[in-house]
C-alpha cells in the first residue's frame, strides 16, 4: 500500500531557535538537535562569558563544545521532505513570527498560563522582547525596588549594597504615586486644551469684529465723502488708509496670538497622548523611566490680552463723522470768530490720549484721558512713535478745522498745543500734543 504520508510530531524535527525544520541538525552533549547555524549563532553572543548553554535545558559547557552533524537526523528530515509530512493536529497552538520568545514554552507550543495550576498566583503582563531591562546589570535580579533617594529602578541585593539606608519602596509603590502625578498632569492638560480652543474660538469673533466694524466704518466713510467737494475727498482717502492700518495692525496682533494658541493646544494634546501611552504601560520599571524623562510642560499663553475690541474702531468713526461734518459746516459758511466760552464749547472736542506714543514717565488712567507724571519709567512695549526724550504723549484723534478743547492740571505745569506730523507717507494730520515741564 502506498503511503501517503507519515504522521509525526513536527517538534522532534524543529530547530526550538528558528522554529523551522532542522538544517544540518547538530545536537549537543546534553541530547536537545539545532540546526548548525541556529546554535553557533547562540553560542556566539555567549561568546565573552566563555560559558555556552543549552537554549532549552540550560545545560552548561565550557569550554565550547565542537559540533558534529547528526547523520540520523539528516537522513531523517530529508526523508521526511520527500515523504511528505502530515499537519500537526489542529487544536495544536503554535508560535508566530511576532511573538516573543518564552523559557517555559518549550517546543513551538504555548503553555495555558490562565489555566495552569502552576501559574494561578503569577500575574501575566503584555510580554516584551526588552525583558533585560528589567534585570539589574550587576547582580542578575529583577529590579522590583525604587530608590527614590537616587532615581532608579534596583533589585532587592542592591537594596543591601550600595542603596543601603537609602530612601526606597517596591516599584509598585512608586508607580502609584506617579500615576496619581501623571493623571493630575493630564487633567491639567485637558482642561488647558479646552481654554486655549475656547479663547481660540474668541479671537475669532474678535477677528471676525474687528473686519466687520472696519468694512462699516471704510463702507460709511465712503458715503459722507463722496458727497463733498475736492477737500473732502482727500480726507477720505486718508481715513480710509487710518482705518486700514489699525485694522491691519490689530487683525495682525490677534492672528499672531490666535496661531500661538493653536500651536499650544496641538503640544498639549501630543503631551496628553504621551501621558497616556505611559499610562498604560503595565511594566512598573518601563513607567518609571518614561516618566522621569518626560520634559515639563511650557508656560501658558497668557489670555489677558484677548478681548473683541470693535468699539475702537467705532470710537474713531464717531470722531471722524463729527470732524467731517463740521468742516462741511466751516466750508458752506464762513463762522465769526467765537468770543464767549459758551461759542468756544461750540468746537469742542474730547481728547483721549495714545498709550502707543506716551513716554515711559508718564502713566495714562482714566479712560486714558488723564496723564500723570511719576518718577519711575514704567515696562512699555516698543513702539514706534512712542516719545523717549520728551514727556509727551499724542491724542488718539486727528482734529481738523476748528477745534477747542479745555485741560485741568496740578503741578509745575503742561504745555498743551497741536502737533502736526507725517505717519506712513499719509497727509499731515494735526493731533493734540501733551508735554510736562
Amino acid at each position: 500500500m502506498a503511503q501517503k504520508g507519515v504522521s509525526m510530531d513536527e517538534d522532534i524535527i524543529s530547530c526550538s531557535i528558528c522554529l523551522d525544520l532542522l538544517k544540518a541538525p547538530v545536537t549537543a552533549s546534553c541530547g536537545h538537535s539545532y540546526c548548525m547555524n541556529c546554535i553557533q549563532g547562540h553560542w556566539d553572543g555567549e561568546d565573552e562569558k566563555r560559558i555556552y548553554s543549552c537554549p532549552q535545558c540550560r545545560e552548561t559547557f565550557t569550554p565550547r563544545p565542537v559540533l558534529l552533524k547528526n547523520t540520523v537526523l539528516t537522513d531523517l528530515v530529508e526523508e521526511l521532505k520527500k515523504t511528505g509530512l502530515q499537519a500537526a493536529p489542529a487544536d495544536h497552538c503554535y508560535a508566530g513570527p511576532e511573538d516573543v520568545a518564552c523559557d517555559v514554552c518549550t517546543g513551538r507550543k504555548l503553555k495555558p498560563h490562565y489555566n495552569s495550576s502552576a501559574f494561578e498566583k503569577h500575574k501575566l503582563v503584555d510580554p516584551s522582547k526588552n525583558l533585560q531591562e528589567n534585570i539589574c546589570s550587576r547582580h542578575d535580579e529583577v529590579m522590583k525596588m525604587f530608590c527614590r533617594t537616587d532615581q532608579q529602578c534596583i533589585c532587592y541585593l542592591c537594596l543591601m549594597d550600595e542603596h543601603k539606608g537609602h530612601d526606597t519602596v517596591s516599584a509598585a509603590a512608586e508607580r502609584t504615586e506617579r500615576q496619581k502625578e501623571l493623571e493630575e498632569n493630564q487633567q491639567n492638560i485637558q482642561q488647558r486644551i479646552q481654554d486655549r480652543e475656547k479663547d481660540v474660538k474668541l479671537l475669532q469673533q474678535e477677528v471676525e469684529a474687528i473686519n466687520r466694524s472696519a468694512d462699516k466704518v471704510v463702507e460709511d466713510s465712503g458715503k459722507i465723502f463722496t458727497e463733498l467737494i475736492c477737500l473732502i475727498e482727500k480726507k477720505s482717502i486718508v481715513v480710509k488708509q487710518t482705518v486700514r492700518s489699525e485694522q491691519k495692525i490689530e487683525v495682525s496682533r490677534v492672528k499672531e496670538l490666535q496661531e500661538k494658541l493653536k500651536q499650544e493646544i496641538t503640544e498639549l494634546k501630543r503631551k496628553d497622548a504621551e501621558l497616556k501611552k505611559i499610562s498604560d504601560t503595565e511594566i512598573h520599571t518601563h513607567f518609571l523611566k518614561n516618566y522621569s524623562s518626560l520634559s515639563p510642560l511650557s508656560e501658558s499663553t497668557d489670555s489677558s490680552s484677548i478681548n473683541i475690541r470693535p468699539l475702537l474702531l467705532n470710537e474713531k468713526w464717531t470722531n471722524i463723522s463729527q470732524a467731517v461734518t463740521e468742516v462741511d459746516v466751516l466750508v458752506s459758511t464762513p463762522q465769526p470768530e467765537p468770543k464767549t466760552r459758551a461759542e468756544f464749547l461750540k468746537y469742542s472736542h474730547e481728547i483721549t490720549l495714545d498709550p502707543n506714543t506716551a513716554h515711559r514717565q508718564l502713566l495714562l488712567s482714566e479712560g486714558n484721558r488723564k496723564a500723570t507724571f511719576i518718577e519711575e519709567h514704567q515696562s512699555l512695549s516698543q513702539h514706534p512713535e512712542r516719545f523717549t526724550y520728551w514727556r509727551q504723549v499724542l491724542s488718539r484723534e486727528s482734529l481738523t478745522g476748528r477745534c477747542y478743547w479745555e485741560v485741568k492740571w496740578r503741578g509745575k505745569g503742561i504745555y498743551v498745543k497741536r502737533h502736526s506730523y507725517v505717519k506712513q507717507e499719509v497727509r499731515s494730520q494735526q493731533k493734540t500734543e501733551v508735554s510736562t515741564v
